[in-house]
Protein backbone atom coordinates (compact mmCIF):
# COMPACT_ATOMS: atom_id res chain seq x y z
CA UNK A 1 0.00 0.00 0.00
CA UNK A 2 1.70 3.48 -0.99
CA UNK A 3 2.11 6.02 1.76
CA UNK A 4 -0.72 8.44 0.52
CA UNK A 5 -3.19 5.41 0.44
CA UNK A 6 -5.94 5.53 3.71
CA UNK A 7 -6.99 2.44 4.83
CA UNK A 8 -10.91 2.86 4.89
CA UNK A 9 -12.31 0.07 5.88
CA UNK A 10 -14.85 0.26 8.87
CA UNK A 11 -16.09 -2.30 11.03
CA UNK A 12 -19.96 -1.54 10.49
CA UNK A 13 -20.91 -4.53 12.48
CA UNK A 14 -20.82 -3.07 16.09
CA UNK A 15 -22.37 -0.56 15.23
CA UNK A 16 -25.74 -2.01 14.94
CA UNK A 17 -25.59 -2.48 18.38
CA UNK A 18 -25.68 1.13 19.19
CA UNK A 19 -28.34 2.43 16.50
CA UNK A 20 -32.14 2.18 18.40
CA UNK A 21 -34.86 -0.68 17.52
CA UNK A 22 -37.18 2.14 16.13
CA UNK A 23 -40.36 -0.23 16.61
CA UNK A 24 -39.12 -0.33 20.30
CA UNK A 25 -42.75 0.99 22.06
CA UNK A 26 -40.72 3.98 24.04
CA UNK A 27 -39.56 5.29 20.45
CA UNK A 28 -43.04 4.51 19.28
CA UNK A 29 -44.64 6.49 21.71
CA UNK A 30 -42.55 9.75 20.86
CA UNK A 31 -42.81 9.59 17.21
CA UNK A 32 -46.69 9.69 17.45
CA UNK A 33 -46.63 12.68 19.67
CA UNK A 34 -44.00 14.69 17.85
CA UNK A 35 -45.05 17.04 15.15
CA UNK A 36 -43.80 17.43 11.66
CA UNK A 37 -43.36 21.21 10.83
CA UNK A 38 -41.47 22.31 7.14
CA UNK A 39 -40.25 25.58 6.67
CA UNK A 40 -39.94 28.79 8.71
CA UNK A 41 -41.80 29.42 11.52
CA UNK A 42 -44.94 31.68 11.11
CA UNK A 43 -44.72 35.44 11.72
CA UNK A 44 -46.99 37.69 14.08
CA UNK A 45 -46.54 40.23 11.67
CA UNK A 46 -45.32 39.32 8.01
CA UNK A 47 -44.37 41.42 5.09
CA UNK A 48 -45.86 42.13 2.43
CA UNK A 49 -44.98 42.42 -1.33
CA UNK A 50 -45.17 45.45 -3.38
CA UNK A 51 -43.54 46.98 -5.88
CA UNK A 52 -42.17 51.10 -5.78
CA UNK A 53 -39.84 52.64 -7.61
CA UNK A 54 -36.65 54.12 -5.96
CA UNK A 55 -34.18 56.59 -7.60
CA UNK A 56 -31.18 54.64 -9.19
CA UNK A 57 -28.95 56.14 -6.99
CA UNK A 58 -30.48 55.27 -3.29
CA UNK A 59 -31.00 51.85 -4.33
CA UNK A 60 -27.32 51.10 -5.47
CA UNK A 61 -26.31 52.53 -2.24
CA UNK A 62 -28.40 50.20 0.14
CA UNK A 63 -27.40 47.20 -2.26
CA UNK A 64 -23.84 47.87 -2.00
CA UNK A 65 -24.35 47.05 1.80
CA UNK A 66 -24.68 42.88 0.39
CA UNK A 67 -27.09 41.28 1.72
CA UNK A 68 -30.18 42.78 3.63
CA UNK A 69 -30.64 45.41 1.65
CA UNK A 70 -34.41 44.97 1.63
CA UNK A 71 -34.32 44.75 5.42
CA UNK A 72 -32.07 48.06 5.73
CA UNK A 73 -35.19 49.83 3.96
CA UNK A 74 -37.38 48.66 5.59
CA UNK A 75 -35.75 49.57 9.01
CA UNK A 76 -35.00 53.41 7.20
CA UNK A 77 -38.09 53.84 6.41
CA UNK A 78 -39.76 52.99 9.94
CA UNK A 79 -36.86 55.39 11.53
CA UNK A 80 -38.10 58.37 9.38
CA UNK A 81 -41.95 57.21 10.54
CA UNK A 82 -40.80 57.32 14.22
CA UNK A 83 -39.36 60.58 13.84
CA UNK A 84 -42.18 62.34 11.35
CA UNK A 85 -45.19 60.75 11.63
CA UNK A 86 -46.82 61.00 15.01
CA UNK A 87 -49.72 57.39 15.30
CA UNK A 88 -52.66 59.48 15.86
Amino acid sequence: MSENSKNTSNNFEDEDDIIPDMSDPYWVSRFEKATLTRGRPKLETPKVSTTIRFDADILARFRAGGAGWQSRINDALRQWLSEHVSDT
